[in-house]
């Protein structure tokens, strides 16, 4: 399976909020791209505008039978369209055509393994953080050969405060494709967040110098967070 270019996830972020994955810190799949300007129109596209003189059209438009002449998108072009709708923020409206789309192709042989992962995406980025852990996991017993749902997972772990889970969701990213940098960075960062948390507990419990080592850690955390 072909695999979209990967952006960084800022985990960081993530953890630090303590909130849930928006689509800053979602990966992409196959499936999706850029839209090709000469591509018929489909009924995900709006109607274009009659050209031409305004009064004749008018007339032209009363006289003729409305015909919607756009074509059925194909499966790749509905999901392109809501990997649109995704980057751009437009999360309730993604899952609307997601869950839409789902029920359609329910009990169809085959499964869209872009549109599962959209479908926990959109969960994450409108706070449905366990539901999108529940689509994740199943992705990752269906499909553990892919890096993108154990990313993403690892990184809606970190937002709840489970560390341990999320190095584990990382290290199986790392494990189906050894050359993820996007994993990679979020395990390091993930070890710095690991390194605060115990420095935090040493510190309450009273041994000297942690409380020092714990502000080093978070002002560095926060500093890689600002770049």
């Amino acid at each position: 399976m072909t695999l979209k270019p990967r952006f960084c996830v800022a985990l960081i972020a993530l953890a630090l909020a303590g909130g849930s994955a928006g689509p800053s810190f979602a990966q992409s799949m196959s499936g999706g791209g850029a839209a090709n300007p000469n591509a018929s129109r489909t009924t995900l596209d709006p109607i274009p505008p009659e050209g031409g003189w305004e009064g004749l059209a008018n007339v032209l438009k009363a006289v003729q039978p409305g015909v919607d002449t756009r074509l059925t998108p194909t499966a790749s072009q509905v999901t392109d369209h809501i990997e649109r709708l995704l980057n751009r923020g437009d999360n309730a409206t993604a899952l609307d055509m997601i869950e839409k789309r789902l029920a359609e192709t329910k009990g169809q042989r085959g499964t869209d393994v872009q549109l599962m992962f959209q479908h926990a995406r959109a969960l994450a980025a409108l706070h449905r953080t366990a539901e999108a852990i529940d689509v994740y996991t199943e992705m990752t017993t269906s499909y553990p050969e892919l890096p993108e749902p154990w990313n993403n997972l690892a990184a809606l772990y970190a937002g709840r405060g489970e560390l341990e889970k999320a190095q584990d969701a990382l290290q199986m990213a790392l494990r189906a494709d050894p050359g993820y940098a996007a994993a990679r960075a979020n395990l390091g960062d993930l070890q710095l967040l690991q390194a605060l948390r115990t420095y935090k507990q040493a510190a309450s419990d009273g041994v000297p110098g942690m409380q020092d080592k714990a502000r080093e850690v978070e002002t560095m955390l926060k500093e890689k967070q600002g770049k």
